[in-house]
């Protein structure tokens, strides 16, 4: 069979059949074709598919960007040959793109959906994303742009296990979304066997119900079912979102795989793919287009108060990095409306409060739910918005997966960790961001910023809001002297000479508090007649390559590296590596991190037991030029 044709709006449920049948047809194809993929994940879901995309789904395909348009995610990645095959039945992807481009290199059908396609919102594949992801849409349609457009995700059964699906339903609850809509392909089968729940639908319902979501059960291959609860489900009139869960069968439509446990993640090879074609009514052409979205309303936004300036404080002055962090963000909100921020329900310890409190129309507070609170900022940011998303350092490593699926997302988020290292002292090891810097160096793309005092601080909250990528600041807790006076400059991948001449004999580096330790360091070495240079690596990453070579060059190679945080993957692998690429190898390098693993103390007390005081600086120094 071999028929074409296209429709704008309202297609009978007899061509939306037809319509399932061809995306099941053409996820078999493709997957055949790449020689991988999913084609049982997606023929499940054909039929849910094609009755959205031709009867419900507002969307303007000519242009993906339109305002009005609704949003359609695929929490469940892996069905991405249902996903394009939806694209090649509205018209936006050829056959022949659908059949030599999934899965080859360098073509922008990937194994799992990227925005490397216009009508891709956000990368998907590492389950239990798309939906958090949608939270955030969601929420800027709702109380930011206040347009009509509904967010549709469709999740796999499986990920139904993920903690972060129901985060997501929690807070979907909780900002009453009734614009966000969830259809859960319900199969049975995940990719070794059943699933936690199979089949028990009665059993989905009451945890969603309990969440405080709406849940509507139907048979996901009753196409007049799922029609009726697509259409109850996108009324956003409502103060709850909708979860639709549609009891289907993996395979659905070919008979020698349907519900058969051994065929997840695997193609049809070619001969029986033959036979999956014939069983399914031969390849069709189908050029199927549901409705459009009316024309968005203009954005009425709440007047902005006087525009702000940079907060500014005097040298000398003993202010938190937390505190400027803070006093910083509220004066940008007032400069930039789409600047939005989250919390992990700890603003008045990151002090992302002072934004809250001026700015409530802008501020998002998503509790202790720290995955939730990256994946809202990141489809705040698709939707057009620069989030700064604010908690703890220590617990930033819990949405760690949420950070590196927004990296491939291509996504700008300005992520903020306060109280890291030890420094945070008796609050003990649990609250201790020693891992931070390591996993946000390992970001693709990123930047991350660490700075010693308030003007520095002020300087890279400014600086973050137009940066490019996923960028951190970290945070300090306890208050230390300003260094530099208002309006110093520090730009991205710079580092500052806080002291230094043309006779230093080592240089002490650090970032953040232990810049402060390394100052103290180089006066005891002074009073011994040790002339220290002391660097500030503000910038972690980009480094300033060019200053670290200038001082071991400068120095014979001597230098002392210091840095609140694991040995691994930091500061000092940060100045090692640059180093290294710069073909500069210092013969005479002192690495002091913290090792062991901290308990409760003092501040001072922490930092003696590390060995990363002023004290064990300047004994390094002294040890490093014993050697010389």
């Amino acid at each position: 069979m071999t028929t074409t044709s296209t429709v704008t709006a309202g297609a009978d449920l007899d061509t939306v059949a037809d319509l399932a049948a061809q995306l099941r047809v053409d996820s078999i194809r493709a997957s055949t074709s790449a020689g991988s993929g999913h084609p049982t994940s997606s023929m499940s879901a054909a039929d849910l598919l094609a009755v959205l995309i031709t009867r419900h789904l507002r969307y303007d395909w000519d242009d993906p960007r339109a305002a009005g348009n609704d949003h359609l995610i695929f929490s469940k990645g892996h069905a991405s040959p249902l996903l394009y095959a939806v694209f090649k039945a509205v018209g936006v992807v050829s056959e022949e793109e659908l059949l030599t481009g999934y899965r080859r290199f360098g073509q922008r059908l990937q194994g799992h959906p990227t925005p490397a396609l216009p009508w891709v919102d956000v990368a998907t594949g590492s389950l239990g994303q798309g939906l958090p992801d949608g939270v955030g849409v969601a929420l800027a349609g709702r109380y930011l742009d206040r347009y009509p457009y509904r967010v549709w995700v469709l999740c796999g059964d499986s990920e139904m296990s993920e903690g972060s699906i129901w985060e997501a339903l929690d807070k979907a609850a909780h900002y009453r979304l009734a614009n966000l809509v969830t259809i859960v392909d319900v199969n049975r089968l995940g990719q070794r066997g059943p699933t936690e729940l199979g089949w028990d639908l009665d059993a989905y319902a009451r945890r969603v119900e309990a969440f405080g979501a709406r849940a509507i059960v139907v048979d996901g291959h009753d196409l007049a079912a799922v029609d009726s609860a697509l259409a109850t489900a996108g009324d956003p009139t409502g103060d709850r979102p909708t979860v639709v869960l549609a009891r289907t069968v993996k395979g659905y439509g070919f008979g020698e795989i349907a519900d058969r446990p051994d065929w997840h993640g695997k193609q049809l090879p070619p001969d029986q793919a033959d036979r999956a074609v014939a069983e399914l009514g031969g390849v069709r052409n189908l050029v199927l287009r549901g409705p459009v979205p009316a024309a968005a309303p203009e954005i009425r936004r709440p007047a902005l108060p006087a525009p702000a300036q940079p907060p500014r404080y005097t040298v000398g002055e003993k202010v938190a990095t937390r505190n400027a962090y803070g006093d910083a963000l509220k004066a940008l909100g007032s400069r930039d409306q789409r600047v939005v921020a989250l919390d992990g329900e700890v603003s008045d310890s990151t002090r992302a409060h002072k934004f809250a409190e001026a700015y409530p129309d802008r501020f998002f507070e998503m509790f202790i739910a720290e995955q939730q609170m990256v994946a809202a900022a990141t489809g705040l940011a698709v939707s057009g918005y620069r989030p700064f998303a604010s908690t703890f350092a220590a617990f930033l490593t819990r949405a760690h997966d949420f950070i590196r699926m927004g990296a491939i997302s291509g996504v700008d988020l300005c992520l903020v960790g306060s109280h890291a290292g030890i420094e945070v002292g008796a609050d003990g090891p649990s609250q201790m961001g020693l891992e931070d810097l390591a996993m946000l160096r390992a970001t693709h793309g990123s930047t991350v910023l660490y700075p010693s005092d308030a003007t520095g601080t002020v300087a890279l909250v400014e600086a973050m809001a137009t940066l490019p990528g996923i960028s951190y600041l970290r945070t300090t807790r306890g208050a230390y002297p300003v260094l530099y006076p208002p309006g110093e400059m520090f730009p991205i991948g710079g580092a500052k000479v806080v002291r230094g001449s043309d006779r230093d004999e080592v240089a002490l580096i650090g970032a953040g508090v232990t810049v402060h330790e390394c100052l103290r360091a180089a006066d005891v070495l002074g009073e011994q007649g040790v002339r220290a240079r002391v660097i500030d690596c503000y910038s972690v990453k980009p480094i300033d390559t060019a200053t670290l070579v200038d001082a071991a060059t400068a120095t014979g190679g001597r230098l002392v590296i210091v840095e609140d945080h694991r040995p691994e993957g930091g500061l000092g692998s940060a100045v090692t590596d640059a180093l290294l690429a710069a073909g500069a190898s210092p013969p005479h390098v002192a690495h002091l991190a913290v090792r062991g693993m901290p308990g409760s103390g003092k501040t001072a007390e922490l930092f003696a037991w590390a060995g990363i005081d002023a004290d064990h600086i300047a004994a390094a120094a002294r040890t490093l030029l014993r050697g010389r």
